[in-house]
């Protein structure tokens, strides 16, 4: 498994700024597919807490509903020492399925406009991941990994017969 961690080449303006996927071998009968993981929930006291105007690239726009998809990107973030757990139970749990891990800062300032994952519905090849349903998941971060299988070649390509 190829882990790539890559770190901020500068202070970042809040600890809650990397984001963290995994590509799996086989998944859902697709190939190589990456899965983006995120906080899906977080305390209400945690978002007021955070200093908006100073993260987002249009000040004054922190409040305006254009901006709560951006906010929430920033929120699903991870901090390092969260990603370092998922990094060190995905080696432990899933080494011998993915074929590798990838982390990231996230870009500052964040665009305003954005979508966050946890807006995401799903359908016919976009899902979750629910971490929580894991009886060995114990990190204690609500974590989900977001899909979309429509971006991944299938396991077995199928041939349509002739009619």
């Amino acid at each position: 498994m190829d882990i790539q961690i890559i770190t901020a080449g500068k202070d970042l303006p809040i600890d809650r700024a990397y984001a963290l996927s995994m590509t799996i071998k086989s998944f859902k009968g697709r190939r190589d597919v990456e899965v983006h993981l995120f906080r899906h929930a977080w305390d209400p006291e945690e978002e007021e807490a955070v200093e908006w105007d100073q993260l987002l690239a249009e000040k004054g726009m922190s409040e305006a509903e254009e901006a709560s998809g951006s906010r929430r990107v920033i929120l699903e973030a991870l901090t390092a020492e969260e990603r370092d757990r998922i990094v060190d139970y995905l080696k432990e749990h899933y080494t011998g399925r993915l074929t590798g891990v990838c982390s990231m800062p996230i870009p500052f300032p964040v665009p305003v406009g954005l979508v966050a994952l946890s807006d995401m519905s799903e359908g016919k090849t976009i899902g979750f991941i629910h971490f929580e349903r894991i009886p060995h998941f114990n990190l204690g971060i609500a974590l989900r990994g977001f899909y979309d299988l429509g971006q991944h070649p299938p396991i077995v390509e199928t041939e349509g017969n002739p009619s």
